[in-house]
């Protein structure tokens, strides 16, 4: 028997309502368009306790939510588009509420007088002129050198002079921040990867025992020579045997008397 279908008669996804919370699927929103239009709040409340059961059976990761029920109540709402008049356990969230958008986050536009120190040396120079012990002023001071000195490094890849950056930490700090007399600031080396060295390493090693193993090889059969080695051994054995018949017809096979 063949299948006949009339123009029109498919139903496909782009001519149905939009989901509103697609995790619940398309079956729980006809299911709650279907409590909306009951006539009594009765029923409504009655089927709408089976909808919240069936809810959280679909989606059991919601369990370990804080207030998973309260969750629940309020998805319940959001599928009906607000027009769910139930007795809820809980209050009926505010669609303001739902679809409130945040505010923008505004982008940095400060200039940074030196990009390879960043912006965090000038927040953490702001903060040590506000310090008032002075131990803990030069210990931050302390600090706050290194820490540029190791942002020079990284950047420039090459040694700095302890000079340049107490000059630098001089200007950022509009002449309040000065280190102390002879100190020096940690040494700061810019280190290639490790890694890498030790896979050229490995790599020539392979290089270098392959060549020995071709040339333990080729000391070994001589280019040949054990070859020839064979052969003169078999002549001379080859010779000794003519001799020696040589030297029996010789004699004439001698009698013995």
């Amino acid at each position: 028997m063949a299948l006949t279908t009339l123009p029109g008669e498919f139903d496909y996804n782009s001519t149905r309502n939009k989901l509103l919370l697609t995790e619940y699927g398309r079956n729980v929103q006809n299911m709650v368009k279907y409590i909306v239009a009951l006539p009594t709040k009765e029923e409504r409340n009655k089927y709408a306790q089976v909808v919240i059961d069936l809810m959280g059976f679909l989606n059991p990761h919601l369990r370990d939510v804080a207030d998973f029920k309260h969750k629940l109540w309020d998805h319940l709402h959001i599928i009906s588009d607000f027009q769910l008049d139930v007795d809820s356990p809980y209050p009926k969230p505010s669609p303001e509420a739902i679809h409130l958008k945040p505010e923008p986050l505004k982008y940095p536009h400060q200039r940074i007088r030196y990009k390879h120190y960043g912006k965090t040396i000038e927040m953490m120079i702001e903060k040590a002129k506000s310090i008032e012990e002075p131990d803990r002023k030069r210990h931050m001071v302390q600090a706050i050198a290194n820490f540029m000195k190791m942002a020079y490094v990284q950047w420039n890849k090459d040694s700095v002079a302890d000079d340049l950056i107490i000059s630098d930490l001089l200007h950022l700090s509009g002449g309040e921040l000065k280190l102390e007399e002879n100190v020096n600031l940690n040494r700061v080396e810019f280190r290639t990867n490790p890694y890498n060295n030790q896979s050229n390493n490995n790599n020539r090693g392979g290089r270098t025992n392959n060549q020995n193993n071709n040339n333990n090889q080729n000391r070994s059969n001589g280019g040949g020579g054990g070859r020839t080695n064979n052969n003169n051994n078999q002549n001379r054995n080859n010779n000794n045997n003519n001799n020696n018949q040589n030297r029996n017809r010789n004699t004439g096979g001698a009698k013995k008397y």
